[in-house]
Formats: structure tokens, C-alpha cells, sequence
């Protein structure tokens, strides 16, 4: 199967169960929770149920290109319910038959791997999803977010598209899995990933990026305190990518990391109180 094969597959399943089908966010994320589409839509009491992909960048993985399965940017493949459905487990398991996957013949595992984020103020308790011995899929239920008690619980499905591509086309590395028929992943990111991973290692400017985080929080802060919550949590994704780009270039000592991390967990309490006074916003 061809990546763009996994990720319709995934979307046509996931509509026959409800959910919305929506685009990547354009904001520079971590993870596929971070998107408003999951961080606001988890608050608050309306259901919810939702399915997208999310490019996810996180500068410390970067390896130049070099290593088989870790990625300066991977893509996601995100889905949110809410409430999370009795019968969750089983939707998944479904999910994976809808890959062409017959769960008789293969090892699927639940291994415990609670989850949290630091920098939103959210955990969740779950599961590492583990194919044949590797790790697909992240499994959690929802129990804050921004401080908040998630009621009712979501029930949040993130895909590692590119370690189930490699796995359902029997290849050993991301970089050998095909996009489309005769365009290959490495065609397409290799270069990227070694650009950025020099940018993120060594040529970017620690002064001026703890400029920019300044500037991004104090902006984040502003809008928010102004009732702009969706525009203040832009700059509060920016900042974020910003500091894990300070942490991959290792300019913040360990003593600074959790300053840091408290400085975006108010920004996004402050985003999600703004969100939960006035109601369900259009995201």
C-alpha cells in the first residue's frame, strides 16, 4: 500500500463512523492534538467526533535523513470521540480490517502508556498500540485539558502513518515507503528532513528565537485577554514550536525547561477558560 492508500482508507472508515472530516491545521504542531480541531473540542460538554491528519513536527527527533523511523516532521493520523464510545477498542480493531489487515493472523498489543503534555496542561490514560512488535498507534482517554476535567471523557486514536505504511508495504524504513505509485517518500522529505535538522542542531540563532517566544507569548496573551481565542492560540502553538526548537538546539538548561513549559501551560488555561465562557467557537 502507498501512503496516500493508508490515509484514504482511514478516512473513508472513519466517516462511515461519524466522524467529520477535516484538514491539517496550518500552525506548526507537535502533535495532532494540538490542533483546535482536538485541544477545544475536548472541553466542554458537546459531542464531538472528528478524523484528519496532522504533520507533526518535533525538532529533537530530526536525523538528518539518516535514521529509518525517526522524522524531524511525521504525519498523524488523528481521531477524536466524544464521548469516547463503549465499544472504542473495537472500532480501531475494525479500523485496522479496513487496511486489509486480518487481526487472526497478526499480534495486536495494548502495552500502558498513559499520556500527558506538559506544555497544554492535559493527560490522558491509554495505551501504546504495537503491531507484529511495533508501535502504530497511540490510544488515549482524555482526562484534562488545560487543567480542565474533560466531562464527558474523549477517546483520542493517533496513527503513526508512516510506521503503518512501512509495515503494510513490508518495507524496513520510512524512506523506502511510496507516496503514490512511483513517487517515493524519500523524493519528497529526504532533503527537507536534512535542511531542517541543520537548521534545528546548528544554524538556528538561540537569541533571536528566545525573541520570538517572547514575542509570541506576549501576543498569545493579548489576543486572548481581547476574547481573539483562536488567533491568540496560533501564537500560542508558535511559541511552542519555537521553544522545542530552543530545546533541540540546546539552549535551555535543564533548570529553565519547566519555566518554559509553565509559561505555555497558562497561555493555554487562559484560551481554554476564554473558550468554555463563551461556548463551542467555529474550528
Amino acid at each position: 500500500m502507498t501512503f496516500q492508500d493508508v490515509v484514504m482508507a482511514l478516512k473513508q472508515y472513519w466517516q462511515q463512523e461519524g466522524a467529520l472530516l477535516a484538514e491539517p491545521y496550518d500552525v506548526e504542531m507537535g502533535a495532532g492534538t494540538m490542533s483546535p480541531l482536538t485541544f477545544f473540542r475536548a472541553l466542554g460538554p458537546d459531542p464531538w467526533r472528528v478524523a484528519y491528519v496532522q504533520p507533526s513536527r518535533r525538532p529533537v527527533d530530526g536525523r538528518y535523513g539518516e535514521n529509518p523511523n525517526r522524522l524531524y516532521q511525521h504525519h498523524q493520523f488523528q481521531v477524536l470521540l466524544k464521548p469516547a464510545p463503549d465499544n472504542v477498542v473495537e472500532l480501531y480493531l475494525k479500523s485496522l480490517e479496513a487496511l486489509g489487515l486480518d487481526r487472526r493472523r497478526h499480534d495486536v498489543r495494548l502495552v500502558e502508556d498513559n499520556w500527558e503534555a506538559p506544555s497544554l496542561g492535559a493527560w490522558g490514560l491509554g495505551w501504546e498500540i504495537w503491531l507484529d512488535g511495533m508501535e502504530v498507534t497511540q490510544f488515549t482517554y482524555f482526562q484534562q485539558m488545560a487543567g480542565y476535567e474533560c466531562r464527558p471523557v474523549s477517546a483520542e486514536i493517533t496513527y503513526g502513518l508512516e510506521r503503518l505504511t512501512s509495515y503494510l508495504a513490508g518495507v524496513d524504513d520510512v524512506w523506502s515507503i511510496q507516496w503514490a505509485p512511483g513517487v517515493g517518500y524519500d523524493t519528497l522529505f529526504r532533503r527537507a528532513e536534512f535542511e531542517h535538522a541543520t537548521y534545528n542542531f546548528s544554524a538556528a540563532n538561540p537569541e533571536r528565537l528566545m525573541t520570538l517566544f517572547n514575542l509570541y507569548e506576549e501576543e498569545a496573551h493579548r489576543l486572548i485577554g481581547d476574547g481573539l481565542v483562536l488567533p491568540g492560540y496560533d501564537f500560542l502553538l508558535k511559541a511552542s514550536h519555537v521553544f522545542n526548537t530552543l530545546d533541540a538546539r540546546g539552549a535551555i538548561a535543564v533548570t529553565e525547561r519547566q519555566a518554559y513549559l509553565a509559561r505555555l501551560r497558562k497561555l493555554a488555561r487562559q484560551a481554554a477558560t476564554q473558550y468554555l465562557k463563551r461556548g463551542e467557537p467555529d474550528v
